[in-house]
């Protein structure tokens, strides 16, 4: 074996050996798992495909299949075959466009029935396919929220059934929470309430993009400190009235007694004199 041809099995062989970084290929979703789409807007998924100097794609397939269910029902979405990476649109609301480093997926006019998980599948011009998944959903409003209490802490916990991103907020008396009122966790679905017993209303807002709802708990009815002294001074008139009513009572039952008793000594003395 002369020289050249040891040369030319040696690159041979170190291109076996190097890393995956330089001969392998990988595609990744950029897009946060799982994706929510409100109905009637568009859905967009971009994915990026890294490759080494090696390789070339020769075939990109994106693909959905339901979520839950067996046996899984595969539907084409696009392919994307050749060298120049052209795109045929298997389904009449989907446009796909890829290039070698990346492709991006469109759907039109989104509806429920386009949920599912979606796949793309990068072939090599070896055959060799890698693929990435992402989860699909419907964006759902919010539903049935609900308030719940535990007195003996002083603890009001919100509740949502299944809407997307929910978001909490607190009201009490129809403003928003003060310190002296009470603390919202980090969530904001637990109010703990700074004063015991808790009284008034206490309302939870729970919002996203198709809107909001609200629950509301009503506690037993608060004293404020105006109306407290305003009770205090009524009960203190009150005494007063009442000491007053009595003192004059004791005074008018006493001069009442001493003119009967002057008439009966009068009386008394002019049967004397007769």
């Amino acid at each position: 074996m002369d020289l050249h041809s040891f040369q030319c099995w040696r690159v041979a062989l170190l291109l076996l050996l190097m890393p995956c970084g330089y001969r392998c290929m990988s595609v990744h979703i950029l897009d946060e798992d799982p994706v929510h789409v409100i109905p009637g807007t568009s859905l967009v998924l971009q994915a990026q495909i890294n490759h080494g100097p090696l390789e070339e794609v020769s075939m990109v397939t994106w693909e959905r299949e339901p979520e839950t269910g067996s046996p899984p029902r595969k539907v084409t979405v696009a392919t994307c075959p050749g060298k120049n990476i052209k795109c045929v649109d298997k389904l009449p609301n989907a446009h796909v466009s890829a290039e070698q480093q990346g492709t991006t997926l469109k759907l039109e006019g989104y509806t429920p029935e386009d949920n599912g998980v979606y796949a793309i599948t990068v072939t090599d011009q070896n055959g060799v396919k890698t693929t990435a998944q992402c989860i699909v959903r419907e964006y759902e409003p919010v539903h049935h929220v609900s308030v719940s209490v535990n007195v003996s802490h002083s603890i009001l916990v919100c509740g949502e059934a299944w809407g997307t991103d929910p978001q909490f907020s607190w009201l009490y008396e129809r403003d928003a929470i003060s310190k002296s009122v009470g603390s919202v966790s980090k969530d904001g679905k637990t109010l703990y309430v700074s004063s015991a017993p808790i009284c008034g209303h206490f309302t939870c807002m729970v919002t996203n993009k198709l809107g909001h709802s609200v629950a509301t708990y009503t506690a037993a009815p608060c004293e404020t400190e105006g109306k407290g002294r305003a009770t205090t001074a009524a009960v203190v008139c009150l005494v007063i009235l009442v000491a007053c009513g009595g003192v004059l009572a004791f005074l008018l039952w006493r001069r009442k007694r001493r003119y009967n008793s002057r008439g009966e000594r009068l009386h008394e003395h002019l049967d004397d004199s007769i």
